[in-house]
């Protein structure tokens, strides 16, 4: 991850890079792309780290008020990061704003999918977010699909409790990725 300079003066520029660091840091887990089935590919890496950073944003969601240019600074940065992995990785210039722009909307839908499942409660819907978004390219196994969905709601959780003034200042922490509690059979 390369940081802007213009990118760092904003005001939360520092907490929104802290913030995303660990969102990023998160999803590189190995655990995800073996044990839990993703696709190591940059369509699952980015499918990752939209799941994580869905869960931060929907936390800070909860007091806008307070949150909302925190928010803001840390959608923008994850944006400023993708458009500069996309020409890194070869896309022609004309082409990034249109991938960004499919990107972001991709986003909004999933943040809107995991916020409704994980708020209601409702476990179909979050497995069926999970399969429509996450392994929207590949063909989990239930038991899969199942240990991503348990382990955001855990993460939900966690954040839910976290105190404001923690993720505020960028202090944030996941916990440990899903490990199936014995071998997942084929």
């Amino acid at each position: 991850m390369r940081w802007f300079g213009a990118f760092r003066r904003k005001p939360h520029a520092a907490a929104a890079e802290d913030l995303y660091r660990a969102i990023v840091v998160q999803a590189r887990q190995p655990a995800f792309y073996t044990a839990c089935g993703v696709a190591d590919t940059p369509d699952g890496r980015w499918d990752l780290i939209s799941a994580h950073a869905a869960l931060v944003l929907r936390r800070l969601r909860r007091q806008p008020q307070e949150t909302r240019d925190l928010g803001q600074a840390l959608f923008d940065l994850m944006f400023a990061d993708m458009d500069q992995n996309l020409r890194e990785m070869g896309v022609g210039d004309l082409a990034v704003g249109k991938r960004i722009k499919a990107m972001a909307k991709g986003f909004y839908g999933r943040l809107a999918a995991y916020d409704g499942a994980l708020s209601s409660g409702d476990e179909t819907a979050l497995e069926a977010a999970l399969r429509r978004n996450l392994y929207r390219k590949t063909d989990p196994r239930p038991a899969q699909v199942a240990m991503v969905a348990a382990y955001l709601r855990r993460e939900a959780e966690r954040l839910d409790a976290a105190r404001l003034a923690e993720l505020r200042a960028g202090r944030i922490s996941f916990g440990v990725p899903p490990q199936p509690a014995e071998p997942l059979l084929a």
